[in-house]
């Protein structure tokens, strides 16, 4: 256990969205824990509960009611966050909701709620507390992707693409947010939640619980945190992914490259020494050396 010395968030601010119960609730409860006072958002009571319990536990917490997809409530929350504790270090964009169906079966209402509460969520949110992090040069921003997003799963075209449009986001935020000290990075969770309910068996509910995710979250949002990387947390497991490009070939326009690809596409997925770029620029970069000292 932490004692008092010891608690490394001693003086930060915390928000965590979707946090009326399941990951967020574990977010929020592991947040406190570690010394942040914290500002607790869900659509409903849930989110007073689970203040109550952060506060029972040492921590200063504040309830604030409000809807993700609704960009005046997030600015509205994040109001209040500066209200109450003067200054906003940590947004947890947790929020969440499934529809899942087949592509074939989808509704597009299906579409673009899942997409409203997820992406344009986490925009929501992250805009409110951007300019307030720019102001005192610190910031640490969490995205929840999902290996739905970065591996793609069965019935869940809506999620999975939302879930994959938030690593693009962070990547984006990442060099954005360089020079005024906000990191932001992806949390990839699997954990047994309401939002899960029926998906997992007994036996995984015992042990990919939310409170083994939720350890995940000090690495990072400590002073020393990495950005842009997606953290993958389940069942007190931590492993990385990476979006990664092969070294590829080089086709030069007289061996007609529409036809020469299609013969030599296992050359292209050879993963032999294959390159994780630190952002967009780095496949123009490494195609135009191909193209200038061709290998063919």
């Amino acid at each position: 256990m932490l004692n008092s010395t010891e608690k490394p968030l001693v003086g930060k601010v915390a928000i965590v969205t979707g946090a009326g119960g399941g990951l967020g609730r574990a977010h929020v409860l592991e947040l406190a824990r570690l010394g942040a006072s914290v500002v607790v958002n869900d659509l409903g009571s849930g989110a007073d509960d689970v203040a109550a319990q952060a506060r029972a536990a040492g921590a200063q917490a504040l309830a604030v009611m409000g809807d993700v997809s609704h960009p005046e409530d997030m600015q509205r929350m994040a109001a209040q966050a500066i209200q109450a504790f003067g200054r906003i270090d940590i947004l947890v964009n947790n929020a969440g909701v499934l529809r899942d169906r087949s592509f074939a079966k989808m509704s597009l209402d299906d579409w673009r709620l899942v997409l409203d509460v997820h992406l344009m969520g986490a925009v929501h949110a992250t805009r409110a507390v951007w300019p307030h992090m720019q102001d005192q040069a610190y910031g640490r921003i969490i995205m929840t992707t999902s290996s739905s997003g970065l591996y793609g799963n069965f019935g869940q075209s809506n999620y999975a693409a939302a879930k994959m449009a938030l690593v693009g986001l962070m990547q984006t935020l990442k060099e954005e947010g360089g020079k005024y000290n906000i990191r932001v990075n992806c949390l990839a969770p699997t954990a047994v939640t309401g939002m899960t309910e029926g998906l997992l068996d007994e036996e995984a509910a015992t042990v990919l619980s939310a409170e083994r995710v939720s350890k995940g979250l000090l690495a990072l949002v400590q002073d020393q945190a990495p950005t842009g990387m997606i953290l993958l947390a389940g069942g007190g497991s931590f492993s990385c992914a990476h979006i990664t490009m092969t070294q590829g070939i080089y086709l030069p326009d007289d061996h007609d490259p529409a036809v020469s690809l299609c013969s030599r596409l296992a050359q292209v997925q050879d993963q032999t020494l294959q390159l994780t770029p630190r952002n967009g620029w780095d496949q123009s970069k490494h195609e135009l050396a191909k193209a200038l000292t061709p290998r063919v």
